[in-house]
């Protein structure tokens, strides 16, 4: 949780992805609007100027952002991960992606690489 004592969730989507996370975030957004929301550069512009969402952008993917947010899980400021991977696409930042897949693992943090998974979550979160 955050020094606020609101969740903190870290929202990625791969290009191909990003409507799916729109849809995914719209569905939500009235839960999202009491979360603290990290997200890297394109898609925090998306939910912000698609949804009205409070985000905190950090760099894009690619230039190091999944890093960050890599980074925020291993010291504890992030509760879940929701990354809407593209499984059909390379990506050229690939050990980026697989670190946070890595650091969620090690730190036993909830990673949602899909949208099933990520409503499981968000499910299980707010019946929590």
């Amino acid at each position: 949780m955050g020094a606020d004592g609101r969740r903190v969730f870290a929202l990625i989507a791969h290009d191909s992805k990003k409507d799916d996370m729109l849809g995914f975030a719209r569905r939500h957004r009235g839960q999202f609007a009491g979360y603290r929301l990290i997200s890297t550069a394109s898609t925090a512009d998306s939910l912000h100027e698609e949804l009205g969402l409070e985000v905190e952008g950090v760099l894009s993917g690619p230039l190091g952002g999944d890093l960050q947010i890599a980074a925020r899980v291993a010291t504890g400021e992030i509760d879940a991960v929701f990354f809407l991977i593209d499984p059909l696409d390379s990506h050229p930042h690939d050990p980026d992606i697989q670190a946070i897949q890595r650091v969620c693992n090690v730190h036993d943090v909830p990673l949602a690489t899909n949208v099933a998974t990520a409503e499981l979550i968000v499910g299980d979160v707010t019946d929590a």
